[in-house]
């Protein structure tokens, strides 16, 4: 079983092996997509992750802050992946948010810009 280290490791491997994409490709993918940011700066899928290294994700519509508390080279299970990082991702918009944002026809083209300053406010958005 591989048992986490302070050694470093690629950033896309570190991704997958926390279990944080489901495979390495996807990681790689997003890494270079730009979705993946290493102590705020955009990286490539080879830049190395220590302990200690702050990690944001963009994944699936909202913002995952990771600090690095340990790595591993290979995926390991997820009680082990999350001990590997600190999670100060801010919590997902509740319920009550979704129910309340507005709601446009199917087919009714784009939002105006009032109405997508509106979602951006209910979501919690800043531009």
């Amino acid at each position: 079983m591989t048992e986490p280290t302070g050694k470093a490791v690629r950033i896309d491997v570190w991704l997958w092996a926390v279990r944080i994409f489901k495979t390495r490709s996807q990681s790689a993918e997003a890494v270079r997509a730009g979705h993946v940011k290493l102590n705020d700066k955009t990286v490539k899928p080879s830049a190395q992750v220590v302990p200690g290294d702050e990690v944001k994700v963009w994944k699936d519509h909202r913002n995952m802050i990771l600090e690095v508390t340990a790595t591993v080279p290979k995926r390991v299970g997820a009680p082990v992946a999350r001990k590997c990082y600190i999670d100060f991702s801010p919590p997902p918009p509740s319920i009550d948010v979704l129910l309340t944002m507005p709601q446009r026809d199917r087919g009714a083209g784009r939002p105006t810009k009032k109405e997508r300053r509106e979602t951006d406010r209910l979501l919690g958005r800043r531009r």
